[in-house]
């Protein structure tokens, strides 16, 4: 591995590294140090710092150094992705995984939504977004960054089931045991109308921004375009 794929690699464990750290064993002990707003400012100083840091590198890595899956790896992103943009677009409402007052109530609620397709459809639509790029096999630095974000959101979903156990005791324990953690994907097209358009809509325009911003045409206008 080059430098350039050396020095990726360590901004997106800086990255993925922080977020876990501050989220979880380093959270309590910097919350009673700078108090909750110091903590809220240093974490988003740090995650824009990394995430910043992860951009420059990518930017500075080469763009294509693997053969590609072919054809059959861009269908697969492609549906891939749509299901990630629609558990996206629904996880903004009724989520007791936010950080909101209404979360208890939210949590003991029937699950509805893209809520029945998993417990965590943000983390999951994260997740499913990174596995689409490394079907592709496009590029080394590529599948670094996808691989880092997907282990920070689907092993950071996993240990949030902890910390919302903790926090919110009976009320999450409701929760999981009428969700799953795993995605059914099966449930996708009972989600409701408004996920699925907003879902198609995001996943559209995220495609058609993916030609603009980086020069290669994904989604359906790789073949409509």
């Amino acid at each position: 591995m080059d430098g350039d794929l050396i020095t990726l690699a360590a901004a997106n464990a800086a990255f993925v590294g922080s977020h876990f750290a501050m989220s979880h064993p380093l959270r309590a002990p910097l919350v009673k140090a700078l108090g909750a707003g110091g903590f809220t400012l240093a974490y988003t100083v740090v995650s824009f710092a990394t995430l910043g840091w992860v951009a420059h590198a990518f930017t500075n890595s080469d763009a294509v150094d693997l053969p590609g899956s072919g054809e059959a790896g861009w269908i697969a992103a492609t549906v891939i992705t749509w299901f990630a943009m629609v558990l996206l677009a629904g996880s903004l409402i009724g989520n007791p995984a936010l950080p909101t007052p209404m979360a208890e109530a939210q949590a003991r609620a029937e699950p509805k939504g893209v809520f029945r397709v998993t417990r965590h459809p943000m983390m999951w639509g994260i997740g499913l977004w990174a596995l689409s790029h490394m079907v592709l096999f496009w590029s080394i630095r590529t599948m670094i960054t996808a691989f880092a974000m997907g282990v920070l959101a689907l092993v950071g979903s996993k240990l949030q089931d902890g910390k919302k156990a903790a926090l919110m005791g009976a009320a999450w324990a409701e929760w999981s045991s009428r969700t799953s953690y795993w995605p059914r994907l099966g449930q996708v097209f009972s989600v409701g109308a408004v996920p699925l358009v907003a879902g198609t809509v995001l996943w559209l325009a995220a495609s058609w921004i993916h030609l603009w911003h980086a020069g290669i045409p994904a989604g359906v206008w790789k073949w409509v375009g």
